[in-house]
């Protein structure tokens, strides 16, 4: 992590002549990708660094293209001659979905997703102009195969883990069908790809994009339907509905000719389906293969979002043994067997968390249960090791970053959690109240405080447990309680 703070800083100020104030690594998502916020006087910039210069290459493609056409995309300043590092506008930290988290599905919101969809139409048909498909990151369009590659993505990470029976020339014929239908739509332009609210920044009340580096000639109907049907969005039946028609007109503003609406919204419907798939399929590869905790939770929520969309919404095709299979795949029997116990204001079950010293030993059960879980930290590297961090606990950020980079931290993380939550949830069904979950290592400072910290935070995300924290080594400025 050092070493690329310093590539960063000498990468900036060979284009700007500056030093910066400070380097503020941001958290990573579900890529590879490293954002740094670069601090200097009144001013911010994002730097990245990615491998995979290919990618670069193209998100500096498409950024470069849009902006010239005006169109709300951050401005690229400089990328270094290797192309893994390149520096950016910094639009903010607000996300249009951090507005719905803030402020609810009200006035404001509804206005900043007109405002999303006028300049959505904007980039993929101003946007399309002169674009060079050569850029793309993977396929130059959304064509057969690429909507054929999503079906079975989610047919081999998710539909298949639930085990249910099914005819498997009966189910590959009918992804044929839905994606020979999809392909035959009349309009085709530039297609976003991941158009969702954490990918649409609100500055200054107006709108932006960021990540459309997977972008790709395709149907307009996929972007649109990607942010309406969202589902940590959850805009309801009406928002939809209305804002498929505000969009609709905004397409008809940029189009030789009104589009034929009934077409265009059947063809909608099955867009709304491929995307609702796809995100479960991403679910269940980032979830039940990889046992990120955070894509485990989603699925309940893609489940019910995929459930809604078949009460409610028609595809012009006839899939008989794809419906039958997505009718099964949304019985509340498998959508409960995602869904977590939660605790109640009547739940017995309190969880103390400790870190610990394993030169001072392991603290005390004061609840008088005995047993628990304790878990070795030492296995993992030890920060404090290093000069830098022997001031700082496992609290701090730059302490955290080279936890999260540099070691197996989160790999040993979840496997923990494997064990813990089937204790957890066993505890609840049977009105267990107490639990004890111990993580030490050498001081006690860095490595089992960070620990410590992220499974408490697990725990209260994932079962809405009361959490005693306690951080036990000598270093009396590191007890918490919460």
């Amino acid at each position: 992590m050092e070493n690329i703070h310093k590539i960063v800083t000498d990468f900036f100020f060979s284009h700007t002549k500056k030093i910066p104030d400070r380097i503020e690594k941001l958290p990573q998502s579900g890529s590879d990708r490293m954002y740094f916020r670069i601090y200097i006087a009144e001013q911010t910039f994002i730097a990245t660094y990615n491998t995979n210069i290919k990618e670069n290459n193209t998100f500096i493609y498409f950024s470069n293209h849009f902006k010239h056409q005006q169109l709300p995309v951050p401005t690229i300043f400089a990328a270094n001659d290797d192309c893994n590092l390149y520096l950016q506008e910094d639009l903010g930290t607000e996300s249009l979905l951090n507005k719905i988290e803030n402020l609810g599905h009200n006035p404001t919101v509804y206005l900043l997703f007109q405002k999303s969809l006028s300049a959505l139409a904007s980039l993929q048909i101003t946007g399309d102009k002169d674009l060079n498909y050569n850029q793309c990151l993977t396929a130059k369009e959304f064509g057969k195969q690429a909507i054929m590659s999503d079906l079975l993505y989610f047919k081999y990470y998710f539909l298949d883990t639930l085990r249910i029976p099914y005819d498997k020339q009966a189910i590959i014929d009918d992804f044929e069908a839905l994606s020979t239908y999809l392909t035959k739509t009349e309009h085709k332009y530039f297609m976003f790809r991941d158009f969702q609210s954490r990918n649409i920044i609100v500055k200054n009340n107006e709108v932006y994009f960021i990540d459309y580096q997977g972008g790709m000639k395709g149907a307009l109907q996929y972007d649109v339907a990607s942010l309406l049907w969202q589902a940590k969005a959850e805009l309801n039946e009406e928002w939809k509905n209305s804002l498929l028609d505000f969009y609709m007109n905004e397409i008809d503003k940029l189009l030789p000719k009104p589009i034929d609406r009934i077409t265009f919204v059947s063809q909608y419907n099955g867009y709304v389906l491929i995307r609702l798939l796809q995100v479960l399929g991403a679910y269940g590869f980032r979830g039940l293969f990889e046992r990120k905790a955070h894509f485990l939770s989603s699925i309940p929520l893609a489940l019910k979002s995929v459930k809604y969309f078949l009460e409610h919404q028609r595809i012009g095709i006839i899939m008989p043994e794809f419906d039958r299979l997505l009718q099964a795949m949304v019985n509340p029997e498998i959508i409960e067997k995602f869904t977590p116990p939660k605790a109640t204001d009547t739940t017995a079950l309190k969880i103390t968390i400790n870190s610990f010293s394993y030169k001072k030993g392991l603290p005390k059960d004061e609840s008088g249960n005995g047993g628990g879980f304790v878990f070795d930290m030492r296995g993992i590297l030890n920060p404090g090791r290093f000069e830098e961090y022997k001031t700082l606990c496992g609290k701090d950020k730059p302490v955290i970053d080279f936890l999260e980079q540099q070691t197996r931290m989160s790999q040993f993380l979840n496997s923990a959690w494997d064990l813990i939550d089937i204790t957890i949830e066993d505890y609840l069904k049977r009105n267990f109240n107490h639990l004890v979950i111990n993580f030490g290592c050498t001081g006690g400072q860095h490595r089992s405080v960070y620990a410590a910290e992220q499974t408490a935070r697990h725990l209260r995300n994932k079962y809405h447990l009361k959490i005693n924290l306690q951080h036990t080594n000598e270093l009396n400025w590191l007890r918490t309680t919460n």
